[in-house]
């Protein structure tokens, strides 16, 4: 391999995937094959020609996920006139290892009265890891319940790092000032965390004495034992008692202190293991449509000070009123033909709510994918006929050229 410049690599690798997408939008007979093809292998492909470079480049990385999008635009577009082009291509895979939580919270059944006692065994979840390997996954997601109270998450971490695989971890943050040490030395680099609120209202939430103490010990830890060696990113969860002004201010302050970015999470309406509350008190109707405006008001005012704090663009914030009002009748088609969920009880499915294709207790993970039955999911996932979540709906508004231009119109019309 020829050593340059990383300079000059890094124009040529640009460079590169410029061409790349060019090629994909010369005539309909091309892109047809393109978009028909081997699209993982191609983000693969990609990737490891550029990642070593954008890694510490953050402009390069914003123009590769720009290009990235409007290749996504360019594949919608396809499948929208040519239906039968649609294919399965998973990318991401997210591995439920254990149905177990140290939390109650309002919106989750985990732990209670979903999967209840479910745990993945070791050598199932490393089997799962050996075809993950071999299939060129892009991200492998370990979650849950939580993560960190199965017994043998240091040495799925460490399975993972043996493997070369990109992995992360999404946790509640009790538990990471007694974990992270181990995690750190099996390879974890890449950490999500759960945020519902700040201080007294984050402990009503989870309906658990003392806990946001604990999760703010817990990445202060990470903070002063690791800098910035560890990624850490914030799952803030936008519901109803945590929709105003107050909290939006006091979630930045707390993510500034931690430089600890944050991703908007929208309160869910179809996952299986998450309701809206008792009584619907977690929820939105049309009528909370103002106090949601200016919350996103808030964020963007907030991101123009401080753009590395909050990791979506301002189209994609000017979407959330919508995803969060119009709930399934939010019509953008879905790009869960990328994702492959696994629960805690072996269960695989195309998304986090439906398209199961079978159990590892049954079949390996490469013995699911491809089939039949994975492309009717791909399909009918992408043409909305499914219970309409929002998950991915960053992604899904970027990729869809019609939905990607109402909000940018709205952006334009957005207070300065």
């Amino acid at each position: 391999m020829l050593v340059l410049r990383r300079d000059q690599n890094a124009g040529g690798r640009l460079e590169s995937a410029r061409n790349f997408l060019q090629s994909c939008s010369l005539t309909d007979q091309r892109t047809r094959k393109v978009l028909g093809g081997n699209v993982m292998t191609t983000h693969s492909m990609l990737r490891k020609l550029l990642e070593p470079v954008y890694q510490d480049r953050p402009s390069l990385k914003t123009q590769l996920r720009a290009a990235q999008a409007q290749l996504d635009r360019l594949r919608t577009g396809a499948w929208e006139r040519f239906p039968s082009l649609i294919r399965p291509h998973p990318e991401h895979i997210y591995l439920t290892l254990t149905a177990n939580c140290n939390l109650r919270c309002k919106g989750c059944r985990y732990g209670r009265d979903f999967m209840p006692g479910q745990q993945m065994a070791l050598p199932m979840v490393r089997d799962l890891l050996d075809d993950i390997k071999a299939l060129d996954f892009e991200i492998v997601r370990l979650y849950g319940g939580e993560p960190l109270v199965h017994k043998q998450i240091d040495e799925i971490v460490e399975y993972c790092t043996r493997l070369r695989l990109r992995s992360y971890l999404t946790t509640n943050g009790i538990l990471l000032k007694k974990k992270i040490d181990d995690l750190y030395a099996a390879g974890l680099r890449h950490i999500s965390i759960g945020l519902y609120g700040i201080g007294e209202p984050y402990n009503e939430y989870v309906q658990r004495k003392n806990r946001f103490h604990q999760l703010e010990e817990g990445i202060a830890y990470v903070r002063e034992r690791y800098g910035n060696k560890v990624t850490l990113t914030l799952g803030w969860l936008l519901m109803k008692p945590t929709c105003s002004i107050d909290s939006v201010r006091e979630t930045w302050q707390f993510a500034a202190r931690y430089n600890t970015p944050i991703f908007i999470n929208l309160v869910h309406y179809s996952l299986p293991y998450f309701t809206e509350g008792e009584d619907r008190e977690l929820a939105f109707t049309e009528a909370d449509r103002p106090a949601i405006n200016a919350v996103i008001d808030e964020f963007m005012r907030l991101q123009r000070e401080q753009p590395e704090l909050l990791t979506s663009s301002p189209i994609v914030l000017r979407s959330i009123p919508d995803w969060l009002v119009k709930g399934p009748n939010m019509r953008v088609p879905c790009d869960r033909h990328r994702l492959i969920w696994v629960g805690a009880d072996g269960t695989v499915q195309m998304c986090y709510v439906t398209f199961k294709l079978g159990n590892l207790h049954e079949k390996r993970l490469k013995d699911m994918l491809f089939t039949p039955e994975h492309l009717d999911a791909a399909r009918d996932s992408f043409k909305l006929n499914c219970p309409n979540c929002h998950c991915a709906y960053d992604t899904r508004v970027l990729g869809h050229g019609p939905t990607r231009r109402k909000y940018m119109a709205a952006t334009w019309q957005s207070p300065t």
